[in-house]
């Protein structure tokens, strides 16, 4: 590829992230409640040869047209969900979740003969266990029907792009797609669809359809969908036959084709070498990214390979979680750098879970690092040998004042962050720190969020007065003390530099 068309792509792909912001996207379909319940298998039942989980942690979160909404926030997008909830507690929890990511919920019909869709999936370490589904796959009264279309039509004036995410739970049928979709034409909405099943035809005069490789093959009657000319020759099947604009197939380790009506070549879009953890979830990130890129005024084929972006980074995450803006500004970024990355929290988390499935120790410590001298670097060298992984919780400016006074920092947090992100022994670097003087200015809370396997201090300290060490404690990690360095420190430093005596 000519280098200068290469970065004109990128620079490009870079303005439509920018302007994900401006997106906003219906999201029509199956909502569900999605429970992770986590715990330790030690002994098998006397009762039955099952394993006995002792369970620690339960998450939840939401599932399905749920999870491409989720998606729609950590782009920083717009999102209106319309579905059906039950009239019960997990009902209850779904709204919450929705209210959680910033999105109204009027679009949620409650029905009360029947439940909410959750599904429960029961895991030991990183081992799923069982996953069981309550609810009901009957169609949904043609009264609920109707309110879901009045509902979906009253935002549509409101939308740039209309998402369908079908599971085949009963709320999507022939004739509600069918209305959906005309009623969006209307208002020149283009209308993405994450299908179902084997009959596509349920979805004609739809924008985008956006199967897997199974699922193509299985709507074409079982066509080879193994190599390119393969997924061309039932991409175009399916457009001919269900009036489709374009395909977007998602092929896996292979990437993914875009194929179009209008004469345009087709677009293989390849993934470099991954390290797969877990696919859950990735066709909601694809489908989201497509319909927040198009609502942002985006050309299809970048939105192809924002989408595309978007499902390799998904699936090195452990769980479903969704993608987010500064993980695609980072896929894109023209220059690679060897910097550790500076997170936020909810991402440190996330990369914390990633080198966990992984096997990797993961270390922590902490501290200002306002002048970095050979005490720090030394200290830092001994915690990476003792870790796989080693994260430095860095105080913000705000935290450094109240603990050491007016003229500190020496440098702000950006540096800072910088120079200790260029370390060898450093993998990741978070802000954390109290604002005000009567705040929290311990790294109790990011603690309790990394939850690192190892906790290190340097210095003549013993654990009971590490004021840290009950929170690690308490969810299992190990304090460790390391040596301490003489006559190495910021402030000897600084004297130093005022030519005063050390």
């Amino acid at each position: 590829m000519n280098i200068v068309k290469y970065m004109s792509d990128i620079d490009r792909i870079k303005t439509c992230i920018s302007g994900l912001k401006e997106a906003s996207v219906l999201v029509v379909g199956d909502i569900m409640l999605d429970r992770f319940v986590y715990g330790g298998v030690e002994r098998i039942s006397p009762e039955s040869p099952v394993p006995v989980l002792s369970v620690s942690r339960e998450d939840v979160m939401l599932g399905g047209a749920g999870n491409a909404l989720a998606n729609l926030a950590g782009l920083g997008a717009q999102g209106h969900i319309v579905s059906v909830v039950g009239d019960d507690a997990e009902g209850r929890a779904v709204i919450q979740q929705v209210k959680a990511l910033g999105f109204e919920t009027n679009g949620l019909v409650k029905d009360v003969d029947r439940p909410t869709i959750v599904k429960t999936r029961f895991l030991a370490g990183h081992q799923q266990l069982l996953r069981t589904d309550y609810e009901s796959k009957e169609m949904v009264s043609s009264a609920t029907r109707a309110l879901i279309l009045d509902q979906a039509k009253a935002v549509m004036g409101d939308v740039s792009a209309m998402l369908i995410s079908d599971y085949g739970k009963g709320l999507l049928g022939r004739d509600l797609i069918a209305a959906l979709i005309k009623a969006a034409k209307k208002h020149k909405l283009p209308v993405i669809v994450d299908p179902k099943g084997s009959d596509f035809t349920l979805y004609k005069g739809a924008s985008i359809i956006t199967p897997n490789k199974k699922e193509l093959s299985e709507a074409t009657d079982g066509a080879a969908v193994d190599s390119d000319e393969d997924i061309i020759a039932a991409s175009e099947c399916l457009i001919k036959e269900c009036g489709l604009e374009a395909v977007v197939a998602t092929r896996s380790k292979d990437g993914m084709s875009l194929i179009q009506k209008k004469n345009a070549a087709p677009l293989h879009l390849r993934n470099k070498d991954i390290e797969v953890f877990d696919v859950s979830g990735a066709g909601d990130s694809v489908i989201a990214t497509i319909a927040a890129a198009l609502a942002s005024g985006a050309a299809l084929e970048d939105a192809a390979r924002l989408a595309n972006a978007a499902g390799s980074i998904v699936v090195t995450k452990v769980g479903t979680a969704p993608i987010r803006v500064a993980e695609l500004e980072a896929h894109f970024s023209e220059q690679q750098s060897r910097q550790a990355a500076v997170m936020g929290w909810n991402d440190a988390v996330e990369q914390v879970k990633r080198w966990r499935a992984r096997g990797l120790k993961v270390g922590f410590t902490n501290g200002c690092f306002d002048i970095l001298h050979f005490g720090h670097v030394s200290y830092l060298n001994e915690a990476r040998q003792n870790c796989d992984r080693l994260i430095i919780g860095l105080n913000s400016d705000a935290s450094v004042k109240i603990l050491k006074g007016e003229g500190r920092p020496v440098h702000d947090e950006d540096a800072r962050a910088a120079v200790l992100g260029s370390l060898a022994a450093v993998d990741m670097v978070v802000l954390f720190g109290a604002e005000k003087v009567a705040d929290d200015n311990t790294a109790n809370a990011l603690l309790e969020s990394l939850q690192p396997d190892i906790y290190f201090k340097g210095g003549d300290y013993t654990v009971d007065q590490i004021p840290e060490a009950p929170i690690v404690q308490g969810y299992g990690g190990v304090v460790k003390v390391l040596s301490s360095f003489e006559g190495h420190s910021t402030t000897n430093s600084i004297k130093k530099i005022n030519n005063e005596t050390a």
